[in-house]
């Protein structure tokens, strides 16, 4: 399989693995975001153990372990009977060569074995920092990760030297993947989201309609069950968390609006939203003008598209889908696609805003969201802390060119924007799919920016 992107991370791993002394790092993320295929570059070109945990009982786990290692010396099977053991084995082998020890999804031995991160302590302090080798511990359940390894009360706080949180990939990085126009990349990516699963399943040779129809709406799909299976494997009873889901999907995206679409009260709703927001599938959202700790004005929203995508269109017609998917998708989804995928697009624009900064052709803004107050909304609003400097724009994934009266009111909305108001430097920016009408760039000053598809693609390819 094409090893995607991933530049960035797999520098990190390499410069980590190259420095002085002993490395520990940390890599997790939720599934299917591509940490095995990211290890599984990294050590290509290594002296290497790599083990992949399952959900088996412990004494399978640990035979399998040490059948890895034995492999990797040509040794004879040893007997052993416990994980300090085990550990003892990879440090006497540690002292023939640096090596590169690679535990994939290790919360399922901590499932099997909740001592198992103070076995790896020992292993740590005792034999891999007397070494200039490297441990790698990857886990896709979130939870268990940062409880057993990264948290106060995990004895291994304060022993990792690097940690990596692999993220789903940008659009920027996805357009690798997906071999459609720029204006059907974007309304693929807002089906798929970036996780690299899902972007590689489609068959970028045939129409989207198609994607959707063999890739989600069949039953036969990974896709067509893929939430539900990742709430089970972090969450007990996930039917709550599910109706939280669909309900942000459909709109309701404050504490109030959640909890009166799915009846639980808004105190509990609270420990339900801190839980999806550490799983990282909700994110909450305050205007950027706004400090995250005061800001009574935050809403939530579904932090992937795909899972935005499902609990919007699957979840909610399930029944329908299973008897009439085409009727469904004819009659349901495409219509209100275009709905959804202006949400993706707003967020693609605020990624081509950072790449435009980074290319030095805006100011050296640092903060990048939007703003809202009772019923103005600014889809896009940069800043530059330190500076007066601020930009305002908005984004329309529409089939009409965008115009003056756009201009007009976005100008109108930026007097409401209370940060700086005493003397700040504004620079306005439009995005919009269809273009701007004519004559329209000739009507405005140098404070404005016009982003057509065209620019986006330029920006925001790979």
């Amino acid at each position: 399989m094409t090893f995607y992107d991933r530049k960035t991370e797999l520098a990190t791993l390499v410069e980590e693995h190259d420095s002085p002394g002993h490395s520990f790092i940390v890599l997790y993320g939720r599934r299917r975001v591509g940490k095995t295929a990211l290890l599984k570059e990294f050590c290509a070109d290594r002296p290497h153990v790599y083990y992949l945990a399952a959900q088996e009982s412990e004494s399978r786990q640990l035979e399998k372990f040490v059948e890895q290692v034995a492999t990797r010396y040509d040794d004879r099977l040893p007997q052993i009977t416990d994980w300090p053991d085990a550990f003892d084995y990879v440090g006497e082998n540690l002292a023939q060569e640096d090596l590169t020890l690679v535990i994939d999804e290790f919360p399922y031995l901590v499932d099997s074995n909740d001592s198992l991160p103070s076995y790896v302590q020992g292993f740590v302090d005792e034999v891999l920092s007397e070494t200039n080798s490297t441990l790698i511990l990857c886990g896709s359940s979130i939870s268990v990760m940062e409880s057993a390894v990264l948290s106060h009360e995990s004895p291994l706080f304060g022993r990792r030297t690097s940690q990596l949180d692999l993220d789903p990939f940008s659009f920027r990085a996805a357009r690798n993947v997906i071999e459609y126009s720029f204006e059907d990349a974007v309304r693929s990516y807002a089906i798929t989201g970036g996780t690299p699963l899902y972007v590689t399943l489609f068959d970028y040779t045939t129409d989207l309609s198609s994607n959707v129809y063999n890739h989600v709406l069949s039953q036969r799909s990974i896709l067509y069950n893929e939430p539900e299976f990742l709430l089970r494997s972090e969450v007990r009873n996930p039917g709550r968390y599910m109706s939280i889901l669909e309900a942000i999907a459909t709109g309701h995206s404050t504490p109030n609006e959640i909890a009166g679409a799915t009846g639980i009260d808004v105190g509990p709703l609270s420990r339900y939203l801190q839980t999806l927001r550490r799983l990282r599938f909700i994110k909450r959202r305050i205007p950027v003008t706004e400090s995250a700790k005061k800001s009574k004005r935050s809403i939530y929203e579904i932090d992937d598209e795909f899972l935005r995508f499902w609990f919007r269109y699957i979840e909610p017609n399930r029944s329908g889908i299973e008897e009439v998917p085409q009727v469904v998708y004819e009659k349901t989804i495409q219509p209100d696609l275009p709905r959804h995928v202006s949400v993706t697009f707003e967020r693609i624009c605020r990624e081509a805003v950072w790449e435009t900064v980074r290319r030095g052709e805006l100011e050296p803004y640092s903060q990048v969201g939007s703003w809202w107050y009772g019923e103005d909304e600014i889809d896009i609003v940069a800043l530059a802390p330190g500076s007066d400097q601020i930009l305002l724009g908005e984004c329309k994934w529409t089939n009409s060119p965008v115009g003056e009266t756009l201009a007009d009111e976005l100008r109108m909305k930026a007097e409401s924007v209370r940060w700086h108001t005493g003397g700040r430097t504004e620079t306005y920016a439009l995005f919009s799919k269809a273009g701007f009408t004519p004559g329209l760039r000739e009507s405005l000053d140098d404070q404005w920016e016009l982003f057509d598809c065209n620019r986006l693609a330029d920006l925001l390819s790979p």
